[in-house]
């Protein structure tokens, strides 16, 4: 039992490294009203992980503050990361058609009041989630599933899975 809490230890810290240096690579997509973050094509990983929520959280999290963010964006942005991982978590057994769905939805509602309130970005709040709306369509929908049927035929070697 220990020596699965250390893998899922283990994880959960690479999937938030991963994370972080993507957010910090890809920099200049990943912030902003018109945003791709690449690194939310990591929120696929909970169909395969339950150590992926943390990880995503936490990498979000060290990623927001790498970026230069403001606290209610390190903040509420990585609550809509964990968000979405928790949710594509719990609808794993579903098709993984729809684990796109929960952070695609859980960024398009929180990210652009962030932007609006946080940053006074003065774009129309709907216009905003229409923008973050894609941007997560493209990292999440298309990355996300291009990284899912990647990792799909070597899961039982590269995750726990329960």
């Amino acid at each position: 039992m220990k020596s699965s809490n250390t893998l899922l230890l283990t994880q959960a810290a690479m999937i938030a490294a991963v994370y972080v240096a993507l957010t910090y690579v890809f920099a200049p997509f990943s912030f902003g009203e018109i945003q791709v973050r690449l690194a939310e094509a990591l929120t696929i990983l909970p169909l395969f992980t339950p150590a992926a929520i943390p990880g995503l959280f936490i990498g979000c999290f060290i990623g927001n503050i790498l970026g230069g963010a403001i606290l209610p964006d390190i903040v509420f942005g990585s609550i809509a990361t964990l968000i979405g991982a928790y949710f594509t978590y719990k609808i794993r057994e579903k098709s993984p058609l729809f684990a796109p769905l929960p952070p695609i939805l859980a960024n398009t509602l929180i990210v652009p009041f962030v932007l609006r309130y946080g940053y006074a970005v003065p774009l129309p709040i709907p216009f905003m989630m229409l923008t973050v709306g894609i941007g997560e369509f493209i990292s999440c929908g298309i990355l996300g599933l291009i990284l899912f049927a990647a990792f799909r035929k070597y899961a039982n070697i590269l995750f726990i899975t329960f």
